[in-house]
């Protein structure tokens, strides 16, 4: 078992599920645990080490390897530590057919344990960048909203580089869609079921403006098309309308997922559907939930450290995604960003998440191989 494959199983171990998706006081929401056992794993190794409270009880933790003289440039490594929920069974990791599972292998603990493990071999090895600090922020919160890398840029915080720990199969990402919910609503008037032509049915109000924007207006956003990232999409994930059978409702709601493109704003696409509604000669509101924007990626591939690190682990050309990630939150705070960790986005999130050990070593040494040419 190598040292990288130790170091996730062990943080598999470690539960870390985001609290926004657990009861309260539960037992395994949060990232403190992890937080402390990596802290206590790099201390270890020598490297300055915080922990930085973002909220109650929950840390990012902050681990730096500062080279001997006057600092002139800075890297950022940073992967998120909370998972989606577990069962108890995903706390277990277990390894079989060249994979590792458990929840969080490959999203994104599988990213902690290959930037530390890298950041820590270039400590023992006595091979500091010159010039360049490295540091390791490992964050919380990524999977609701994005806390920990929010608070990282109110603290002002500057790299010069960001690399973003996602499951991108060692990919170098520059784009990345961004995410806005909106929750629409149609209004009615409630009567008797018996007699439904006193009242007006918001419901079926809403049936037709779901109808628009399944396909009218996801055809319209097809249209444009971005080189890396292909159409915005637009996605009907909730409904709810009506108190009971024999009341015609008088109110309905639905909550729509809005993936983003670069150049999209989140109140240009809400004066572009009520527009659209409206011509359409559908009422309805329309009100954001999200209270944090939640932006697309579009990171500069030609910029010299973007371009060094695609070259380092033998890319011409970056790639984009779909999701959206910790990136544009740095991004937006001045840092260029890019994406980049071993495991599959196909594997998050799943009943049997795992990552190829064969990934998870190679993502380990790119990126040991790229701190080493900072020199």
């Amino acid at each position: 078992m190598t040292r990288t494959e130790k170091l996730l199983a062990e943080l598999i171990a470690l539960p870390s599920v985001n609290p926004a998706f657990r009861p309260p006081h539960s037992a395994d929401a949060g990232e403190k645990s992890v937080a402390e056992f990596l802290a206590a794993v790099a201390a270890r190794a020598g490297l300055d080490v915080d922990l930085q409270e973002v909220l109650p009880g929950r840390f990012n933790l902050i681990a730096r390897l500062l080279p001997q003289g006057k600092v002139r440039r800075t890297v950022l490594l940073a992967p998120h530590l909370d998972t989606v929920v577990a069962t108890a069974s995903q706390l277990v990791p277990t390894f079989k057919n060249g994979r590792l599972y458990g929840r969080g292998a490959c999203d994104t603990k599988g990213s902690v344990a290959a930037m530390l493990v890298a950041l820590m071999e270039l400590a023992e090895a006595g091979a500091r960048p010159q010039a360049t600090a490295v540091v390791l922020a490992c964050l919380i919160d990524e999977e609701n909203a994005q806390a920990g890398s929010r608070a990282l840029a109110a603290r002002k915080f500057k790299a010069d580089l960001a690399i973003v720990g996602e499951p991108t199969r060692l990919q170098a990402v520059t784009a990345h869609k961004g995410s806005l919910w909106l929750q629409l609503e149609t209004r009615g008037k409630a009567a008797h079921g018996s007699t439904p032509q006193l009242g007006r049915n918001a419901v079926l109000a809403m049936a037709r403006v779901v109808e628009f924007l399944e396909t009218d207006y996801a055809a319209q956003l097809r249209r444009r098309r971005h080189p890396l990232l292909g159409t915005a999409t637009v996605s009907v994930g909730q409904i709810a309308g009506g108190k009971q059978p024999n009341i015609v409702p008088d109110a309905c709601a639905i909550v729509i997922d809005r993936r983003t493109l670069p150049g999209e704003t989140e109140a240009g696409v809400r004066r572009q559907i009520k527009a659209l509604l409206t011509k359409e000669k559908l009422s309805a509101t329309v009100a954001s939930l999200k209270t944090a924007p939640c932006p697309a990626l579009e990171t500069d591939p030609k910029l010299p450290l973007v371009q060094q690190f695609l070259r380092s682990v033998g890319q011409t050309q970056p790639v984009g995604v779909n999701y959206f990630c910790d990136a544009a939150v740095l991004a937006a705070a001045g840092i260029p960003s890019v994406v980049f960790g071993p495991g599959d986005i196909a594997q998050a999130h799943t009943a049997d998440e795992w990552i190829a050990l064969a990934q998870l070593e190679r993502g380990k040494n790119l990126l040991l191989g790229f701190l080493k040419s900072l020199s």
